[in-house]
């Protein structure tokens, strides 16, 4: 309570009028007002002497600056340095199974197809496979495993059974990756005069219905994943592998795991 000593929890030594005659609450509220600012005129006039000058002369208030820029438009600052692109790491090759770390699909076993002028990887699941369609993949946030599919022949060595079992099967087909799939490919298209997804939901009481994937991209989706499918039903366990999320137990450390 406002200037009331407590004599014990919830009670003080004043009571409630007594605290508002203390705080002059009575008299309301105090109200100050502040004096007009009066502009300060641009030029003044000043007193001049001298036989051959006027008698009074403009002066401005403000004197400008001695030095100052010859355009007012500043210039940005040129920067001589050039972006360099990203370095893949050499764990990371095309046909190299990943586990996403980060991301909707995280724990997700995926398959390295390329790296984008960017510097994001593009990967696929493939979708059939554990529903990862074609996506863009920063290298930090994935792990390389061992298990590697060879599109040029295609030859999917893996060691995912054993440490002690290597298999290589070599499979009679070819993964080819359109150039259309690029950065660009993954850009989502501005609609003008676009409103908010809280504005759309509360316009009718309804959220607005998902758009369908387009067909061309499913077909890109295909047509990238019939050639990798191909190779994952020749092996055994590799689907499985594929299917299965990734995931520590207790008593298991990743620095110490043979990936």
């Amino acid at each position: 309570m406002a200037r009331s000593k407590p004599l014990a929890p919830h009670v003080g030594r004043l009571s409630r009028s007594q605290v508002f005659v203390k705080r002059g609450l009575h008299k309301g509220q105090r109200k100050s007002e502040k004096p007009a600012v009066q502009e300060t005129p641009l030029t003044k006039e000043v007193p001049v002497g001298g036989e051959k000058n006027g008698s009074t002369r403009l002066v401005p208030t403000s004197k400008a600056p001695r030095y100052y820029p010859a355009e007012d438009v500043r210039k940005p600052k040129k920067s001589r340095k050039t972006a360099a692109p990203t370095k893949l790491r050499s764990s990371i090759t095309p046909g190299t199974v990943l586990i996403l770390l980060a991301g909707r699909f995280r724990g997700k076993r995926v398959v390295f197809l390329k790296q984008l002028e960017s510097g994001l990887l593009l990967v696929t699941g493939p979708f059939r496979v554990n529903g990862v369609p074609l996506r863009r993949v920063n290298q930090a946030y994935v792990i390389a495993t061992s298990t590697r599919i060879d599109f040029e022949g295609i030859t999917v060595r893996t060691n995912f059974l054993r440490p002690s079992f290597i298999l290589d099967l070599t499979l009679f087909s070819c993964v080819q990756i359109d150039e259309k799939i690029n950065d660009g490919y993954f850009a989502k298209a501005t609609v003008k005069g676009r409103t908010s997804a809280e504005e759309e939901f509360f316009a009718d009481g309804k959220p607005k219905e998902k758009e369908p994937l387009a067909e061309s991209k499913a077909a890109d989706q295909k047509a990238v994943d019939k050639a990798i499918i191909s190779a994952i039903k020749e092996e055994e366990y590799l689907a499985k592998y594929l299917k299965a999320t990734f995931g520590l137990t207790k008593g298991q450390y990743p620095h110490q795991l043979k990936f």
